[in-house]
């Protein structure tokens, strides 16, 4: 009887309502905090979703980019932006890398997964850690994103799945403005990255080291971007480009043409 009349309210709700309330418990029948090594720290995660418990609850190894860049300009006192930082387990991560006097900027669109991130920069006391809810993009402005049910997404590409909210967009360059000129940037856009590198041509120059997940035939071309846009950001005769795919375990340099970049693959741009 209980069953029939709480399937009866909520055929009487909008989509849209009952797609909030499906999220809102099934966000909330997995949170809590675990504690893990994540690289080569003990780090506190608050778990607040089924997606956010299926990737952190368990130790990491080291990330390969971050002991790449840790080569270059990945170091104690460095500026990181960390773009769609998620929850902000990599943020700790790499907040661990530059130190009380570094400053790691960690950027996502979504509302839940910046108060997932605000959990942990306080579990761990990480003060270092600047959160900022937005989408980056090419130009400053309004976005709409879809979000899924376990607080993941992506800019909306038509197709409207998900729950779709309107969020602010900023670019890279923006950032710089208010932040400071970063020494290093980390993407992970679900396939945006070709519009976050064309509204970062001032940090570019500027000779960061950039680290970008690239969504080929998972999202880069679904939203209008492509592999030689991306790339073209990076000419060889300024950067040197080091690449990796899913299972690689280590960075190789990228060739010219290079079976690797056929499927969604991790890219290293590091000035000459």
């Amino acid at each position: 009887m209980v069953g029939r009349i709480k399937n009866g309210l909520l055929r009487l709700m909008s989509p849209a309502l009952t797609g909030r309330l499906r999220a809102w418990r099934t966000r909330h029948l997995v949170a809590r905090v675990v504690e893990h090594t994540y690289g080569n720290e003990r780090l506190k995660v608050y778990l607040a979703d089924p997606l956010s418990q299926a990737w952190y609850d368990e130790d990491w190894s080291e990330l390969p980019e971050v002991a790449t860049l840790r080569q270059s300009r990945l170091h104690p006192g460095a500026k990181v932006f960390d773009i769609g930082a998620h929850q902000g387990v990599v943020a700790l991560m790499i907040a661990r890398e530059v130190g009380p006097r570094g400053l790691v900027v960690a950027v996502a669109p979504s509302p839940h997964n910046i108060s997932a991130a605000a959990k942990n920069r306080e579990l761990n006391m990480m003060p270092q850690i600047e959160l900022v809810q937005a989408a980056v993009s090419n130009q400053p402005g309004t976005l709409i994103f879809n979000e899924g049910i376990n607080g993941n997404g992506q800019l909306d590409d038509g197709s409207g799945t998900g729950e779709r909210f309107a969020v602010e967009a900023v670019t890279i360059d923006g950032l710089a403005d208010r932040f400071g000129m970063p020494d290093v940037v980390f993407i992970d856009v679900e396939g945006a990255e070709f519009l976050a590198l064309a509204g970062a041509s001032r940090v570019i120059a500027s000779g960061a080291d950039f680290f970008v997940e690239v969504h080929v035939g998972c999202g880069l071309e679904k939203l209008g971007g492509s592999l030689d846009e991306v790339l073209s950001h990076f000419p060889e005769d300024r950067f040197s480009l080091l690449a990796r795919a899913s299972a690689d375990a280590e960075f190789r340099p990228l060739a010219r043409i290079d079976r690797l970049t056929r499927d969604r693959f991790f890219l290293i741009a590091r000035p000459r």
